[in-house]
């Protein structure tokens, strides 16, 4: 007896339609933006690329549909966009300019519900996130807020593709 392939199992070896979620650190390896923009243009999928950034939240305790964002600073702070620019600069030497292939989100919140949210709305066919960084500064980073990718498993039912760090 002949057991079919995990392909057929699945739905016949069809991936879903819909964009590619990356979640963009603020220091990101150029392998994880290569390897995610490599899948989407195997795939004829829209990369959005999007950075949550850590200076602001989400109030979430609002009416649904009325979710807005704040920052943490109440002076209002221009080196806020710092951030948010940095990355977008990065991508944009690795990806070029924001188009047709590829967009740049900034979300606020907590990472892995706000990539969620935003692979939820975009009706993504998968989340791609950097894998965990070595040393004692990023353990504990994990320790306290815990790993996006893990979180992402849990929270997701799309698939959730996480690039190993090189080090590099």
């Amino acid at each position: 007896m002949e057991t079919p392939g995990i392909f057929e199992q699945g739905g016949a070896g069809q991936w879903p339609d819909g964009p590619l979620v990356l979640g963009v650190p603020w220091e990101f390896e150029e392998q994880l933006v290569r390897t995610a923009a490599g899948l989407a243009a195997i795939l004829g999928a829209h990369l959005i690329c999007a950075f949550v950034d850590p200076a602001s939240y989400l109030t979430e305790w609002e009416p649904a549909g009325v979710l807005d964002a704040t920052s943490l600073d109440p002076a209002p702070n221009v080196e806020a966009e710092y951030p948010s620019s940095q990355v977008l600069s990065g991508l944009e030497c690795i990806l070029g300019p924001p188009g047709g292939a590829w967009s740049f989100r900034v979300l606020n919140g907590d990472v892995a519900h706000a990539l969620g949210r935003l692979a939820q709305s975009a009706d993504a066919a998968a989340l791609i996130v950097g894998g965990q960084r070595p040393g004692r500064i990023a353990r504990m980073g994990r320790l306290l807020e815990g790993s996006v990718g893990v979180s992402l498993t849990r929270l997701q039912a799309r698939p959730v593709l996480i690039v190993p760090h090189t080090g590099r």
